[in-house]
């Protein structure tokens, strides 16, 4: 009995509640609840965009506070450089007029000082009075050096191989400079295809201390010329004539390239930092002149027309024959602060990545006396030696109907040119043909996917990598196969 009256209880109790939950002053309190939800939610998400439009806002303003601070240190450096020149013209004239007819000398431009590898430019120095001198007085200066000049004596006797091991050697025993000997053997090579080498890598590596070291073996010192970002036109790095002191300004790339035209010495010439400013306009009549074939008619504009006491060496139409004994080495840097590198520079440029530190080793080595003649002998008789084998030469043939067809990329009349100047010089240092094919057709080919449609090479990376196994071997191409890989991971 108590079990009914129980069990009757609680299907009472139980029922109420139900009804209690399901009713409408319950379903209302549900509903209110519900949008009360919904708002805090809205709330929050609006708060959460507005505090992100906000957080994007600022961002936005200080970009564009940097960039506008940016422009104005680039305007306010190339109104100090004007006003410079125009202070020391002026400076002339008041001269002029005091005590006649003066000629002015930058103080510290003498060809010792212009010599020392100093990049600054000697119109910008102090000025120094000289009468009646010639409006080249650096240049001048060179024709009276080399008027009793007797040709040093060379050390004609060092095959490539030696030159390579010599110089790594000598690095590492006198300057502490350490390099692997694939990158020694690679700047070597590279000296054979043209008179533009590019080094690229993380800052740190070696790039202007190769260079450097470069020239310190070849006792004969490099110059560097530190580039600056107001650069536009050739006149930032050879001078210009100066209209009020009757001068041309000139500058230390200028004399030594008069002084290259003097002597058979090897001239390293780095433009450093080069694509901080734009290398298509500063570089662009270099870049021409490089292209000619015959290296008596790549000219170079200095002035207008040639007068009496001008430099021996200036053509009558006030042009410099760019000397065949020297190479521009430029470092390049990308980020933020830089402009990149156009194709048309890579193309006619040879590029060397060095991307990490060698291991310190304990070496001796000496400088060495070698001349430009000899060099380039030694390059066309490797040319001659170590020519393409017919297989590779087959297998090249091959890959640039795959690259044409996969890609649309080919090789081209200058990159075929480029590689038979550049293996065999590359075997004759001591590398092997394989290695040399592996490292041009990565730097001068491959490098050209960066500029397709990345989505597409990386459907292809898998296909192209083990094309080149079946195509050469397998793993013998590992310089082109880590440039894809690296573009597929960088989608």
């Amino acid at each position: 009995m108590l079990n009914l009256i129980s069990a009757f209880s609680f299907a009472e109790f139980f029922g109420k509640v139900w009804d209690a939950l399901t009713s409408k002053i319950a379903l209302i309190v549900y509903a209110a609840i519900i949008l009360v939800l919904i708002l805090v939610i809205v709330i929050r998400v609006i708060v959460n965009e507005q505090r992100r439009i906000a957080e994007i806002q600022d961002n936005d303003a200080r970009r564009h506070e940097v960039h506008e601070n940016e422009q104005l240190e680039t305007v306010r450096a190339e109104l100090d450089k004007k006003m410079n020149k125009i202070s020391l013209d002026v400076a002339a004239v008041k001269r002029s007029v005091a005590y006649g007819p003066l000629s002015v000398m930058p103080v510290g431009a003498t060809p010792a000082h212009a010599g020392s590898g100093a990049s600054t430019d000697a119109a910008e120095g102090e000025e120094e009075v000289n009468e009646g001198g010639s409006r080249f007085y650096m240049l001048t200066e060179i024709d009276k050096e080399y008027e009793n000049y007797t040709r040093p004596d060379y050390d004609d006797d060092i095959t490539l191989k030696e030159l390579c091991e010599e110089f790594r050697n000598f690095s590492a025993g006198k300057l502490k400079l350490y390099y692997d000997i694939e990158d020694i053997r690679r700047f070597i090579g590279a000296l054979a295809v043209t008179k533009l080498i590019i080094l690229q890598g993380m800052s740190g590596t070696g790039k202007t201390s190769l260079a450097y070291a470069f020239g310190e073996f070849l006792e004969n010192k490099t110059v560097v010329v530190p580039i600056q970002p107001m650069w536009k036109e050739r006149t930032d790095l050879v001078g210009y004539y100066n209209e009020f002191t009757k001068r041309f300004n000139e500058t230390t790339l200028l004399y030594k390239m008069y002084e290259a035209n003097n002597n058979e010495e090897i001239y390293i010439t780095v433009l450093d930092e080069m694509n901080i400013a734009r290398v298509e306009y500063y570089f662009a009549e270099f870049l021409s002149l490089l292209e000619i074939p015959n290296p008596d008619g790549r000219n170079l504009d200095v002035v207008a027309d040639r007068w009496e006491d001008d430099p021996k060496l200036l053509q009558h139409n006030g042009k410099l024959r760019l000397p065949t004994n020297m190479w521009f080495v430029g470092t390049a840097n990308n980020d933020d602060s830089t402009f990149s590198i156009s194709d048309k520079v890579y193309d006619r440029a040879m590029v060397l990545n060095l991307d990490k530190k060698a291991t310190p080793f304990e070496a001796e080595g000496s400088c060495k006396k070698i001349s430009s003649t000899h060099l380039e002998t030694l390059m066309a008789k490797a040319q001659r030696e170590y020519d393409l084998s017919d297989r590779n030469l087959r297998r090249i043939k091959k890959l640039d109907e795959y690259m044409i067809k996969t890609f649309h990329i080919t090789f081209g009349n200058r990159i075929m040119k480029q590689i038979r100047c550049y293996v065999p010089v590359l075997v004759a240092c001591g590398g092997t043909e394989l290695e040399a094919l592996d490292d041009i057709l990565a730097r001068k080919v491959f490098r050209k996917l960066e500029s397709k449609n990345p989505v597409h090479v990386k459907q292809m990376a898998d296909g192209v990598c083990a094309y080149l196994d079946e195509l050469f071997g397998e793993d013998k191409l590992p310089l082109c196969k880590e440039t894809i890989r690296l573009i597929e991971q960088n989608v």
